[in-house]
């Protein structure tokens, strides 16, 4: 399995494609930009997710776990990780803001023969009040969305008007140390935990070769009774969470599992030091949609 690009021979700075094999052996193409905002490019969280949606621990047996649901995506970019799930069954919408639905649509026409379920783009702006998906999804995914402190609230409000109390929503984020990320992903979780339970995925039941340990997968669910904060050790543990080099083994607490395949209570996770070759694979790809956005990455 690997992920390569296509870049063009006009221009290769103006636009590249990012290859996503499947494990049957499929590939999603992506379309990609050299330059625009964050939503462009396709993130690591985001192929970690996607991939992570393909594995035995998550898709079952039998007829795959998200066959037949429906599922929304929240900061879609590029639209990798909804366009997977319709690649698996799903009945997908993908959303972002109105400048990138272009590049969804345009995602979605080329990669159309691999879906077995269905998919539409929609734009959809964190925060505001949302009028045309008045159905709780069963799945809600988000991949790297927790970078601006300012987006945090209008994120989580929007969390709380899409999911319903059996909506699974799966959260993918890489863990930043530098400049005030690490800042904003404290107060992510100290609001996050006013109205959600939620539980860390260990590194384990990751894609076994698409991993990395400062890249999460959360489960996240919303409270029967909001307001009332998760238990110590469980904040404990996305505080400490912080320093994944200084911290090798971390104990979670888990109240209840979004899904009957979740971690179980009490189990323990190595984090270690599992290395993500995928990553030597994409440098190119991060090089060209890295340097254009230079300055804007800086502040990240």
């Amino acid at each position: 399995m690997e992920v390569t690009l296509e870049s063009s021979v006009e221009d290769p700075m103006r636009n590249f494609v990012r290859i996503l094999e499947k494990t049957d052996g499929t590939v999603l193409r992506l379309q990609q930009y050299g330059s625009g905002g964050v939503g462009c490019v396709v993130w690591d969280a985001a192929i970690v997710l996607s991939k992570y949606l393909e594995t035995p621990g998550f898709s079952g047996d039998g007829a795959h776990a998200l066959s037949r649901r429906s599922v929304l995506e929240l900061g879609s970019g590029t639209g990798a990780v909804g366009l997977m799930a319709a690649t698996l069954g799903a009945d997908v919408v993908v959303t972002d803001l109105e400048e990138l639905q272009d590049l969804l649509k345009l995602n979605i026409n080329m990669n159309k023969h691999l879906v077995t379920g269905s998919v539409q783009a929609k734009v959809l702006k964190w925060g505001e009040e949302i009028e045309d998906l008045t159905s709780p999804p069963d799945y809600i995914l988000m991949a790297d969305c927790i970078y601006y402190e300012e987006s945090l609230e209008p994120l989580l409000k929007t969390l709380k008007d899409l999911s319903g109390p059996e909506t699974c929503i799966i959260c993918c984020y890489e863990q930043r140390t530098m400049g005030k990320n690490p800042e904003i992903e404290k107060k992510y979780f100290e609001l996050l935990q006013l109205d959600f339970d939620f539980e860390k995925i260990p590194l384990e039941k990751h894609d076994e070769e698409y991993r990395s340990e400062d890249i999460h997968i959360l489960y996240i669910r919303k409270k029967k009774s909001p307001g009332v904060p998760v238990p110590g050790e469980q904040r404990q543990f996305f505080r400490s969470a912080g320093s994944p080099s200084s911290q090798r083994r971390l104990r979670i607490s888990n109240e209840q599992g979004c899904l009957a395949r979740g971690p179980k209570k009490g189990v323990e996770v190595d984090c270690g030091s599992d290395f993500l070759p995928f990553r030597l694979q994409m440098i190119w790809g991060q090089v060209l949609s890295v340097l254009p956005l230079t300055l804007f990455l800086h502040r990240r």
